[in-house]
């Protein structure tokens, strides 16, 4: 029998924040753990009385989701973020979007002897999606920097994981023509398209005034899990160029990637609710306000995080031992090293706490900045 050759991953990034855990955990008044974009607000009541009201299905879901699924899908996407030109054809639900990021480049056929192509300061799960298939990744924040050779597959973030960068109109119109003139798949991850906080609207590369009305090897990623909370249910969408979504449809179909029949139900709920949507980012203005204030006057600079849900802050030393000092306060937050080279001065600091968490996490933050 051959040796197995297990795919060569990084260690999983939060595994090493178990020391600074712990100590954070040895607070008196407990940890306030701002480490993970985990939403922490119910289920709106309609989305889970669709949940619960499909219950009772019996019978495999369809891979392709249903009528009704795609149908919310389209109207969602033109009606919150002016997306136009798509039909049922040109949508897919997945599993979740780190699970559809993950087996993105397997699913295509990218494997040894492509190249991938990520941000420089990226979401962890983009570099293990190229590893994952064999591919090599690539840290590009410019067309220049990426060189002659040409990749397969080029993934954005914008908003972005964890900067909190929005990428303007006329840097998306470039990335999209560049990929379109050279045959490149685009894959943008928008899962936080929902959540700008600056003047700048966070636009989809699917927008007609970033594509021209053009999707040829376009992928626009959605998720619900940041914007109504549904994390734990696992729901999410591709959208974009037909052609690449009936391919990734026909590899999911054999592979038995389905979204459950209860879970379907409860995303078209959800899609079809702004109003929860709205309540949902309303709750996290509230908490990144509180947060911003108490992290500048703790001495932090608070760099981009112009949309989503996270701060990305620095006080100009390797981010461990900011992790450290943030820990010694009851605070767990995530080091900039986990997203890249180009974050090892920086920590991303979550909103998703419950408000009593955030205020304690303000207040904690004010006491050291007297003592200081």
């Amino acid at each position: 029998m051959p040796d197995r050759t297990p795919a060569q991953l990084p260690d999983f990034p939060w595994d090493s924040l178990a020391e600074a855990k712990a100590k954070a955990m040895e607070h008196p008044d407990g940890i306030v753990n701002l480490s993970v974009g985990t939403p922490v607000d119910e289920v709106a009541p309609g989305i889970q009385l669709a949940l619960a009201e499909a219950a009772a299905a019996p019978g495999y879901p369809q891979t392709v989701g249903t009528m009704e699924l795609r149908s919310a899908i389209v109207a969602s996407l033109e009606r919150r973020y002016h997306v136009s030109g798509l039909d049922i054809h040109s949508v897919l639900p997945v599993i979740g979007t780190k699970e559809a990021i993950a087996w993105l480049p397997k699913l295509l056929g990218i494997g040894t002897g492509h190249t991938v192509v990520i941000p420089e300061v990226a979401y962890p799960t983009y570099e293990v999606s190229a590893l994952l298939s064999g591919a090599t990744p690539q840290r590009a924040d410019s067309l220049t920097q990426i060189g002659p050779a040409r990749p397969t597959l080029m993934f954005i973030n914008s908003p972005a994981n964890p900067t909190g960068k929005v990428l303007g109109i006329e840097h998306l119109r470039k990335v999209v023509s560049w990929a379109q003139e050279r045959d490149v798949i685009l894959a943008s991850d928008e899962c936080y398209l929902g959540l700008g906080w600056g003047e700048e609207e966070p636009l989809s590369i699917l927008d007609p005034r970033v594509c021209d009305g053009d999707h040829t090897n376009l992928l626009a990623i959605h998720s619900l899990s940041k914007t109504s909370n549904l994390a734990s249910y696992r729901a999410g969408f591709l959208a974009g160029d037909p052609k690449l979504i009936a391919e990734l449809l026909e590899v999911r179909k054999h592979a038995g990637l389905m979204v459950p029949g209860p879970i379907q139900a409860a995303m078209i709920a959800a899609l079809q609710d702004d109003n929860q949507e709205a309540a949902q980012k309303l709750r996290y203005a509230q908490r990144r306000v509180t947060l911003m204030r108490a992290l500048s006057g703790a001495g932090f600079t608070i760099d981009e995080s112009e949309a989503g849900l996270y701060l990305w802050v620095t006080r100009g030393e390797p981010c461990r031992i900011t992790v450290d000092w943030f820990a010694e306060h009851g605070i767990l937050v995530a080091p900039g090293d986990f997203y890249g080279p180009r974050g090892v001065q920086h920590v991303r600091v979550a909103l998703t706490a419950s408000d009593e968490r955030i205020d304690a996490a303000a207040k904690r933050l004010a006491e050291a900045s007297k003592s200081q």
